[in-house]
């Protein structure tokens, strides 16, 4: 594998930056988050966005640091205060779109090409197909509604085009024109939002329009947008870099092989989201993936597979879904993939069929490949790619090549099923091979532009498919387990067994030691302490059964009311349990009226799901509906249902809150913790996630002053900034050179103990199942030999044990759910903080 050249992060501290937390906030926290024991902040983009962003992945500009968040005077203060602090700087890097923002001025090089058309400087920037139909011209979905019922809304104002808040540039010489001929003669063609479903010519980041996909590619154009971010990393203002969407660019391996180069070998994590068995290519120049692989894993462990199974079928009595509708995941999967792949990104499959029927009709045979039959094959393989995009082109990863190569096979094998006359069906062997890039039948072969040109925008297409038809749908047409419908995860196969989970850590500790990890982030639909109350769920499926056939008359209609459907009211339900009293007390990062965070949740849970209301056809009424269901149901009087199964299951949400911390913390990969996460943290999707980060220092001084951990939060507090610390003073336990090795339990119970040895010299034990254990008896006789040699002392309690000789479980594990063992010896202490 192609790790860092640079020092890896012990552990890194992801800050959401936005104007109400600039970075002069960020650098308040510094002190605070160095005693916590990160040796790396992770910042959000730091260059110009679009005014107001909450995010900074809208980026207008690549020649400056964001002046909303202090510029980069205010950057480099809070990088000279980390540093103090013996802290560095991660930084979130956009390579694959800018925004197209309002106002357009505030796009430099966007705003030239809509003036000067494909002779600009600048026209090589952006994924434009100049022939696409629109007369030569870049559609601009802008207008509120169709442009002759617009017209009246229009001013010519010097060199540029008004309309109401929105400004355009206009072609030299044409601002005298009448207005009807003007806006005909202009580079850009701007139209009604609604086309820009099928009519849109340029590339864009998944369904955003306003967001227009760069050719990054291009060496000019990675120079230009790179130079303020390289920079910043020779003048060791920034150590390190997360690559965003990577699925996006024509070439991801070649991207991060100049990346590496230009970056002097700093530190890289790429946003590759990886499904099922799929593993990250091996030539990538990278350290890793940003850890949604590991968050799946984790997570896994905390799903029973049987109560999970029980759970499915109260769901299906509940809500009684169609097949495809939520009732059978792969069903429900294939559908919405179908939907998107001819609705949202119609444009995107017209790009492709336009370009296989050029190339179609400079190939002598077979050819005569009907437009119709080209669309149909290209729609058909992309709905079965299992995978964000293959990469069955990358020579640098024969392996991975190879799979990706066979994947398509099979795909293809599909998609020729679905033509009714065989002959017909030759247009999916065209576009199998133009997706493998090995085209051979017409002049230039592979060398056609159009070849290469297809090869990648069909990938780029299935990233975008698989991210709206499975994140964005189907996780909200299948919410049987909300815990399971996260990013890069499988609602299918929830629950992951500790042999399972074994096998992936040591092949993370083998190839990607120095990776990313992660429980909660800025685009997780729940935070990883949300994920992990619901998780107990799949362990007393009968137990939510009766809460909510308690709770069900919430959602009774009024006289001329309109219905919420069942579906909705299984995910309110569940959303209210996992964000929890822990909610309503509001911890760091996470205040709020309960009401005010689960209704705007909800609203977007049914608008994805896309079956009654949607964000471009929504239904008022419907929605009203739902806001009041919410209002009245988990919010209301019947809340104190779901209080009630808290309280009694706390015990096992504290060992599922506290395992999955500890086991973040320790695995194979560097940690990023999001704001907040140290303590209990529930969060929603955005924006619930993304509200500014607020830190007080007291708790973890007081923990420091010796004071006992009082409550769930404070527990978290104690093992992350014991972790913390012990990897930042041992970081050669936890990295490259460190080691990996299963510790397996013995007894009755032993499945319920997941537990491992770092470099020899670190023990981590951490109860799983824990209702499911309590109920058939608890540890019993349970043992875990530790590893030999010397005594064990435990971070969390201050116990001592001997090495090399059965621990009873049931002691290990009786104060705490978890253990963090550290051999005792020289130079141990500095890592109990």
């Amino acid at each position: 594998m192609t790790h860092a050249s640079s020092p890896s992060p012990t552990a890194t501290y992801r800050l959401q930056l936005q104007p109400d937390f600039p970075f002069a906030a960020a650098e308040r926290a510094v002190p605070y988050l160095a005693a916590l024991g990160v040796s790396h902040l992770h910042l959000s983009p730091v260059l110009e966005a679009a005014p107001g962003s909450t995010h900074g992945y809208d980026v207008t500009g690549h020649g400056a640091v964001r002046g909303e968040l202090g510029g980069e005077d205010g950057l480099r203060a809070l990088a000279a205060t980390a540093r103090a602090h013996g802290l560095g700087l991660i930084v979130d890097i956009v390579p694959n779109h800018m925004a197209v923002p309002a106002p357009l001025t505030l796009n430099g090089p966007l705003w030239e090409v809509l003036r000067d058309g494909p002779g600009s400087r600048y026209a090589r920037w952006f994924d434009i197909d100049w022939d696409g139909g629109h007369g030569g011209r870049v559609l601009l979905p802008v207008l509120e509604g169709r442009i002759g019922d617009e017209l009246p809304r229009f001013r010519v104002d010097g060199q540029v085009l008004r309309y109401g808040e929105q400004v355009f540039p206009l072609r030299p010489g044409t601002e005298r024109l009448p207005l009807e001929r003007l806006l005909d003669a202009q580079w850009y063609r701007l139209a009604w939002w609604r086309l820009a479903r099928t009519e849109l010519n340029y590339r864009r980041f998944f369904t955003i329009s306003d967001l227009i996909g760069l050719r990054v590619e291009d060496p000019e154009v990675f120079e230009a947008t790179h130079r303020t971010v390289l920079r910043l990393i020779r003048d060791g203002v920034v150590d390190g870099l997360r690559i965003d969407h990577p699925d996006g660019l024509v070439d991801p391996g070649g991207y991060l092989a100049r990346l590496r180069g230009a970056a002097k070998g700093c530190w890289t994590v790429v946003e590759k989201i990886l499904t099922g068995p799929e593993r990250l290519p091996d030539g990538w120049a990278c350290a890793g993936t940003t850890g949604y692989d590991t968050l799946r894993r984790i997570d896994g462990l905390f799903v029973c597979p049987r109560g999970s199974g029980r759970l499915f079928s109260h769901y299906r009595d509940f809500v009684t879904p169609l097949a495809d509708e939520g009732g059978d995941w792969e069903e429900t999967v294939r559908r919405a993939a179908y939907e998107v792949v001819e609705h949202d990104l119609a444009a995107e499959v017209e790009r492709l069929v336009r370009t296989a029927s050029r190339i179609s009709a400079r190939v002598p045979r077979p050819g005569d490949h009907a437009p119709w039959a080209l669309r149909q094959a290209v729609r058909e393989l992309l709905v079965r790619l299992p995978v964000y995009r293959p990469y069955a082109g990358d020579t640098a990863d024969a392996a991975r090549a190879a799979s990706d190569a066979a994947m398509l096979a099979g795909a293809a094998d599909g998609a020729r099923a679905t033509f009714r006359v065989p002959e017909e069906a030759r247009a999916v062997d065209l576009v199998h091979d133009l997706a493998l890039g090995r085209f051979s039948g017409g002049p230039g072969g592979a060398a056609d532009p159009d070849v290469a040109g297809f090869a990648a925008r069909f990938a780029q297409t299935a990233s975008a498919l698989h991210a709206k038809s499975v994140e964005d749908t189907a996780f909200y047409r299948y919410p049987v387990l909300l815990s399971a419908c996260e990013v890069g995860g499988d609602p299918g196969e929830p629950s992951l067994d500790p042999g399972t989970f074994h096998e992936y850590c040591a092949r993370m500790q083998r190839d990607w030691p120095e990776g990313g990890t992660v429980l909660s982030t800025h685009d997780t639909k729940r935070s990883g302490d949300v994920r992990a109350r619901i998780a107990v769920l799949s362990e007393c499926p009968d137990r939510w059964r009766d809460v909510l056939g308690a709770v069900a008359g919430g959602g009774e209609v009024a006289d001329g009311g309109v219905p919420v459907d069942p579906m909705a009211e299984w995910t309110a339900w569940q959303s209210a349990f996992g964000l929890g009293a822990a909610a309503a007390r509001g911890p760091a990062g996470a205040p709020g009226d309960v009401r005010e965070r689960l209704a705007p949740a909800v609203l977007k849970a049914v608008r994805e799901a896309g079956l009654r209301t949607s964000w471009t056809e929504p239904d008022a009424a419907y929605e009203e509906a739902v806001a009041e269901f919410v209002r009245g149901g988990p919010c209301g009087p019947a809340a104190a249902h779901l209080a009630a199964l808290e309280a009694e299951l706390a015990p096992f949400i504290r060992a599922n809150v506290l395992g999955a911390a500890l086991l973040h913390l320790t695995v194979p990969g560097v940690p990023d913790l999001y704001q907040g996460t140290e303590r209990e943290y529930a969060a929603l999707v955005d924006p619930d996630n993304r509200r500014p980060a607020r830190f007080d220092p007291g708790l973890l001084a007081e923990l420091d002053g010796g004071g006992a951990p009082a409550g769930l939060s404070a527990e978290k507090l104690r093992l992350t900034a014991a972790a913390l610390r012990l990897r930042r003073a041992h970081p050669e336990w936890f990295g490259a050179a460190g080691a990996y090795e299963p510790l397996t339990a013995e007894g009755p119970a032993a499945e319920h103990c997941v537990a491992f040895a770092r470099a020899g010299r670190v023990v981590t034990a951490v109860t799983r199942l824990s209702l499911r254990l309590r109920e058939t008896g608890g540890w019993w006789d349970t043992v875990l030999r530790l590893p030999a040699g010397g005594t064990w002392h435990d971070l969390l309690t201050g116990r001592s044990l001997p090495g090399g000789t059965p621990v009873g479980v049931d002691a290990l594990l009786s104060e705490w759910p978890v253990a963090l063992l550290v051999r005792e010896g020289r130079g141990q202490e500095e890592g109990a903080g």
